[in-house]
């Protein structure tokens, strides 16, 4: 499957830091399901460094990730929370926050110097473990003969994001999780042999 039909986050918070000419820089990314959460996050990130010269932060929020805000947090325009923001587009990211919490060491490091800093710091924390990708998944309930079972199953495996429950008596049923992108497929084959009298089947949630 293609992972650019994906989006992505992270399940646990990420942290590192990296120094740039004296200046010690600071990216923690945390999953955030809602603006509020979000801006929760930030705002606790951004308490515990209030020693730090900025505390610059962007986020991605929504299923299609098209809700998002960021601020410089007093760096220069432009040199700070929007390189953020595009780092974490750049890796098809949704529901994530990222603080970059900066120490200045008194060199100065102009505007590429920023945007380059700051864009590593992101960078450098997502690199640290594989991203999570984010499925939107549903569930069938199929109740099937055993006769047919190993006939269906070849047929729905490509579909199948994983087995949930099976149960045996008389008859076989099935609680399969299938993405949502497949369901008009899945339904339409179902619904087919449904229609021929070789299985039952309901939405499962």
């Amino acid at each position: 499957m293609n992972d650019k039909q994906y989006l992505f986050s992270i399940e646990h918070r990420r942290t590192t830091t990296i120094k740039i000419k004296r200046s010690i820089f600071t990216c923690t990314l945390e999953f955030v399901g809602s603006i509020e959460k979000a801006k929760t996050f930030i705002s606790t990130i951004s308490k515990e460094n209030k020693a730090a010269t900025h505390n610059c932060w962007a986020y991605i929020v929504g299923e299609s990730g098209n809700t998002f805000h960021c601020s410089d947090a007093g760096e220069p325009s432009g040199t700070a929370g929007k390189p953020m923001l595009n780092v974490l587009q750049s890796y098809r990211m949704t529901n994530i926050a990222a603080v970059v919490t900066r120490h200045f060491g008194g060199v100065k490091l102009g505007v590429k110097g920023l945007i380059d800093a700051y864009s590593e710091s992101v960078k450098n924390t997502i690199g640290l473990k594989k991203l999570e990708k984010l499925v939107q998944t549903t569930c069938i309930a199929v109740e099937v003969s055993y006769e047919f079972n190993d006939i269906l199953l070849n047929q729905i495996k490509k579909y199948l994001n994983r087995m949930v429950d099976t149960k045996y008596s008389d008859k076989i049923v099935h609680h399969l999780e299938i993405e949502c992108k497949n369901y008009d497929s899945v339904k339409k084959l179902l619904s087919e042999y449904q229609s021929q009298g070789k299985l039952k089947f309901r939405n499962g949630n």
